[in-house]
């Protein structure tokens, strides 16, 4: 078999996918979310999929790497990371800080680079593992789980979106208040057998959000249960939260900013504390974890710069005997079957992933990964073990070429301002 890995084309192409009207603390998620699909392809034959943000900022970053590692080959994986510190980014494009979609935080070129990185090293390694027959969990140092755990993420919700917006309709229907927020846990439970339970938090006022969780574990008693205001609070609300809901609490994710401010809590706090905004990159690992600030890292491999990074995450957290689990973002198969191979080679993971993938009705795959009681199979065919639908494709990067250009950078203050033309972003904390 002729296995040459020389990469004879890169293709980039931005998609708008439909998103359910979803609460967080800066408004509503916008009807349709950009993301960037990466093919790789090389010269025996092999095309891997990589996917990764889509804002205007990422894919124009993605354009000159893509040319800088046309040439060289898919297994020079190491290399990867130095094409891409050596692609310049245009500053007018970091925002000094990010305040969208859970992602919190100082924006960096580096942070820009790392989560355009990731789509590519991603398909690098299905273009490998299909060049090889092998499975990416294999290409990682193989697996030590069949299936992976997946919570079931929860969201305060609207029935909509606002009347005038074109936006795929579904049937969740909206979610406001404690009975609300039990009802759809209940058919997240029924539909894909999730047992445990994260409520996307900082929307309402606290004392809301600790009525909605105590209804959750009384709906579903000894499931574990997480809550995730997105820093909304201050270190003082915090510590009300956490003495309130003491142990109906797996971990309490991010209740407040900063390292010092989570150090702060994790001391007087008794619950534990998850992370995937103050501990994002390994420089942030050593004042988080010698404050004993958080005692679970939620990593994102799209941030982290790839799979292999996660893995080097995981190893660190180990050493100091943190815990390790996933992140979520809006986002489509193709990262769900990496989360997948990825978390399926971490040891310990003892903590259930988040995704929103049940929440997309859109995808570019001939077909959907599925849930059973809860989780995700580990794929061994060749690669990530998932095929591109290129109908799919097309249409959903169709509808981005269509849009004014209005959805190519995804802010959910804008979406609020659709019905509230007064909307501001919250200062924070806002609790």
């Amino acid at each position: 078999m002729n296995r040459d890995l020389t990469i004879t084309d890169i293709r980039l192409t931005p998609v708008l996918v439909a998103d359910p009207p979803l609460l967080n603390t800066q408004g509503v998620h916008q009807p349709h979310t950009p993301r960037l699909i990466v093919e790789v392809v090389t010269a025996d034959g092999s095309t891997g999929l990589g996917e990764t943000y889509g804002d205007t900022k990422y894919l124009e970053l993605a354009r000159p790497l893509a040319d800088r590692l046309t040439g060289r080959r898919a297994d020079d994986l190491n290399r990867l990371f130095s094409e891409a510190g050596r692609t310049a980014v245009d500053a007018s494009r970091i925002s000094g800080r990010v305040d969208a979609g859970g992602l919190r935080g100082v924006q960096t070129a580096d942070k820009l680079r790392l989560s355009v990185l990731s789509a590519f090293e991603v398909a690098c390694l299905d273009a490998l593992g299909k060049s090889l027959g092998l499975p990416v969990h294999t290409l990682l140092g193989g697996k030590v789980r069949d299936t992976v755990e997946y919570s079931a993420y929860l969201f305060y919700r609207r029935a909509h979106h606002p009347e005038g917006v074109t936006a795929q309709e579904d049937d969740w229907g909206a979610a406001l208040d404690p009975a609300g927020v039990v009802e759809q846990a209940r058919r997240f439970k029924e539909r894909y057998g999730f047992t445990s339970f994260k409520l996307k938090g900082g929307v309402f006022p606290p004392d809301e959000e600790i009525a909605a969780v105590r209804a959750l574990a009384d709906a579903f008693p000894g499931h574990p249960l997480r809550l995730d205001p997105n820093g909304a609070w201050s270190v003082e609300t915090s510590l009300k939260v956490a003495g309130e809901l003491g142990s109906l609490l797996e971990y309490l994710e991010d209740p407040t900013l900063g390292t010092p401010g989570m150090a702060e809590v994790a001391a007087r706090a008794g619950v534990p504390l998850a992370t995937n905004m103050c501990v994002t990159t390994f420089a942030e690992i050593e004042e988080a974890f010698t404050r004993n600030a958080v005692q679970i890292v939620l990593s994102d491999h799209h941030y982290w710069g790839g799979l292999r990074n996660t893995q080097h995450l995981a190893a660190i957290c180990r050493t100091f005997g943190v815990g390790v689990s996933m992140h979520s973002n809006t986002h489509l198969g193709i990262s769900l079957a990496a989360m997948t191979h990825v978390a399926a080679t971490v040891p310990g993971l003892r903590h259930a992933c988040d995704s929103h993938y049940p929440w997309q009705s859109e995808d570019v795959l001939t077909e959907r990964l599925r849930f059973d009681d809860g989780a995700v199979r580990v794929s061994d065919a060749p690669g990530l073990g998932v095929e591109l639908d290129r109908d799919r494709l097309a249409l959903l990067h169709r509808r981005w070429l269509d849009d004014d250009g209005s959805l190519r950078d995804r802010d959910d203050a804008a979406a609020m301002r659709v019905t509230d033309p007064d909307w501001t972003t919250p200062p924070m904390p806002r609790w």
